[in-house]
């Protein structure tokens, strides 16, 4: 009996993570029932029995309570504890790291395998759709200020070093945000950060539709920008988490659809809303709260029901297992099982796991007693500690496992960003310019006309007057759009409740003229002399005089836009999982590249709009693959972390994609369109030499 008793233990401890059925094992049959580890006495008098009674280190063992069959992984532990191993605190951190890493190894497979049997269903589906409204007020978030600048630019008199400012203020907030929130994702839980994240965007996209001066304004879009800037890299790792292989790649760019849907719903409520001045109040003369202010409150809705339905949804197992909290993740597991299979009509299949693989725990974690130090000091050590783990991370992501694969991404993110964010922009701006031309050549010109004692009440546009001559005329509750008067003489007129827009007064002469109650201000007098004139009561701040006739077309172009990934999305969903990630994201930059090509052609307003939509399709399907490899290449407890550097680079590549191409609008398309095409190519053929992970477990 003890020759046979020591031979199982043997096969115990040579056994890592098998599971035995029905409490059989194959080769031991004993005569007596009873087990008998190695370092027991084999004489059967002095045995003492597992299944009736016994007495062990931890537990009572109280007679006639059945114990079940010990779990290998239970014996081996039993078996450290007796063995004079080294103390953890003493061993080699990179002892400790080498049996991390095989843990981990081994938990990639057995969660997997978990995963298949929970099943994909009405749980993932579910999830899938709180964590698309997230993904959806991400893509909202691009579109509110270019849409809004117009009206706000004239709502709160910004300068066009202002407006540039208010551009770009979103993709700064959005890439400390996404760095920041994904690094702390890794070490605080998704869901967990996911709330902060979006409750940080809600609250300050709500105040900023309220604010009335610039540099608040400014302020709210930024913190809102980086609230939901964080919320990326969260999602894409929280959802991963879910999902088996064969349906990661697939279900992770349906979800990129979420993106699209922002911008059409974006699109919708500005052509809705926006150009309805009437939709607003006023409280006395200095706060006004107009209609584009509602589109900005409208706005921060998605985010709001994510924020309300993530409460009811629980934290990434996968992350639990990460960090030590089996128990948790099983019971997560098995709810995600339940659920599935209810849903299934299947509601008597049980959940077989009993044991998931937890892997070492290395992390060195400060906990200071209540009565040490002050409040705020415990608190800067837990927050100083958390920090220096997720630098700890970011550093992680270039040491020589991940660098090559970390700098080739970062590159291929960055070509991505520039050319789509910045030619994205400027789209819209060459269209503008193209109507901006088309106007200037309907100009109306009068040269060398007198008018004396004419009343002027109605509103003068697109016009040039030179050398005119205006005696005792009246200009009373009229409205001035794109006019000019140059090397004019103005004597004894009057000027009443007069608003303007884009109006100039050049080398003019004025003399003994009033001006009441106008807001033609003292710089759209240039070079001018006033003799014995007087202005009285000028209007007070800016104000949204003239509705924007090219508004609805702007409306339409980002409609149009955003609609035209929708076949890409599409297409990449289907064929991800069949093509891989690397063909996907290199056919599809280099079919972007191609359509930039095309734009040399695009002379008109209706062929700029088509090959938008051309361009924006094409290049969805890199995108969505990117998302993808960037989730499969890192591990868990460093995928929101890599993933949020490499979003952050983005960011900032989409700074410079709308600071470039911004400012070659109507000089030349020769610099963005080569631009674009280079740095498309040159990211797609860098793409090529990334490895395939379409056939690799989640690490």
């Amino acid at each position: 009996g003890g020759r046979e008793a020591n031979q199982v233990a043997d096969d115990y401890r040579y056994q890592d993570g098998n599971r035995y059925q029905d409490g059989n094992y194959e080769g031991y049959a004993p005569n007596d029932g009873y087990y008998r580890g190695r370092d027991e006495p084999a004489n059967e008098e002095d045995a003492q029995s597992d299944v009736t009674e016994g007495h062990d280190e931890d537990d009572e063992v109280y007679e006639g309570e059945y114990q079940g069959i010990p779990h290998p992984d239970d014996i081996k532990e039993k078996q450290k504890k007796r063995a004079p191993a080294m103390a953890d605190e003493y061993r080699d951190r990179a002892d400790l790291m080498a049996e991390r890493m095989e843990d981990e190894e081994q938990l990639a497979h057995q969660y997997e395998n978990i995963i298949e049997e929970c099943g994909h269903g009405r749980f993932q589906w579910t999830l899938f759709f709180v964590l698309g409204l997230a993904l959806m007020a991400d893509g909202v978030e691009v579109f509110v200020v270019g849409f809004v600048l117009p009206s706000a630019e004239k709502d709160m008199c910004l300068s066009s070093s202002n407006k540039g400012m208010l551009g770009l203020i979103v993709y700064l907030g959005m890439m400390v945000g996404a760095v920041m929130l994904g690094g702390l994702a890794d070490k605080l839980g998704r869901k967990q950060c996911l709330i902060i994240s979006l409750a940080i965007n809600a609250a300050f996209a709500f105040l900023s539709s309220f604010v009335q001066g610039y540099g608040f304004f400014l302020f709210c879009r930024l913190i809102s920008g980086l609230g939901i800037g964080g919320s990326l890299p969260i999602v894409f790792a929280y959802f991963s988490e879910f999902l088996s292989r064969e349906k990661r790649g697939e279900h992770l760019s349906w979800l990129c659809m979420f993106w699209m849907i922002g911008g059409i719903f974006a699109s919708a409520m500005a052509w809705s809303i926006i150009p309805h001045y009437g939709w607003g109040f006023s409280m006395g003369t200095k706060y006004h709260f107009h209609s584009w202010r509602v589109f900005v409150l409208v706005c921060s809705l998605p985010c709001i029901a994510s924020l309300v339905a993530l409460k009811f949804m629980p934290e990434s197992p996968r992350f639990l297992l990460e960090i030590g909290k089996h128990d948790e993740a099983w019971m997560i597991l098995k709810q995600v099982h339940d659920t599935n299979m209810r849903a299934k009509g299947e509601p008597e299949r049980v959940f077989t796991v009993s044991y998931i693989k937890t892997p070492k725990q290395v992390d060195e974690f400060i906990e200071i007693q209540s009565s040490t130090g002050t409040w705020y000091q415990r608190w800067l050590v837990r927050i100083t500690t958390t920090f220096k783990q997720v630098w700890d991370n970011v550093l992680y992501c270039l040491t020589a496992q991940y660098r090559m694969n970390t700098l080739m991404l970062a590159v291929v993110w960055f070509t991505m960003a520039l050319s789509y964010y910045g030619l994205i922009v400027w789209f819209p701006d060459m269209i503008r310019y193209l109507q901006e031309e088309a106007y200037e050549s309907r100009v109306k010109i009068f040269d060398e006309e007198e008018v004396s004692h004419f009343t002027f009440n109605f509103t003068l546009e697109n016009q040039i007057h030179r050398n005119g001559e205006y005696r005792n005329d009246k200009f009373i509750g009229m409205k001035f759009k794109e006019v000019r008067f140059e090397d004019s003489l103005f004597e004894e007129c009057y000027f009443e409740d007069v608003t303007s827009s884009e109006t100039f007064f050049e080398n003019c002469t004025i003399i003994s003229t009033v001006f009441y109650n106008t807001d033609l201000y003292e710089h759209k007098f240039i070079n001018c002399r006033l003799i014995n004139s007087t202005f009285l009561k000028e209007k007070e701040g800016c104000h949204l005089d003239f509705e924007e006739d090219n508004d609805f077309l702007i409306y339409l172009v980002s409609f149009l836009g955003s609609l035209s990934v929708l076949p890409g999305n599409i297409i990449s969903a289907l064929l991800m999982d069949k093509i891989g990630r690397i063909k996907m994201i290199g056919g599809s930059m280099l079919i972007s590249a191609v359509c930039c090509f095309f734009l040399f052609f695009g002379n008109s307003e209706s062929a700029m709009i088509g090959w938008q939509c051309l361009f924006c399709g094409a290049s969805i399907a890199a995108w969505n693959a990117l998302d993808v490899i960037t989730v499969e290449l890192y591990p868990t407890d460093k995928r929101a972390t890599a993933f949020g550097i490499l979003n952050g680079l983005c960011k900032f590549g989409a700074i410079l994609g709308n600071s470039i191409f911004a400012s070659f609008v109507g000089i030349t398309k020769v610099v963005p369109i080569l631009l674009a095409s280079s740095a498309l190519v040159g990211g797609g053929l860098l793409a090529l030499r990334l490895p395939e992970t379409r056939d690799q477990v989640l690490m």
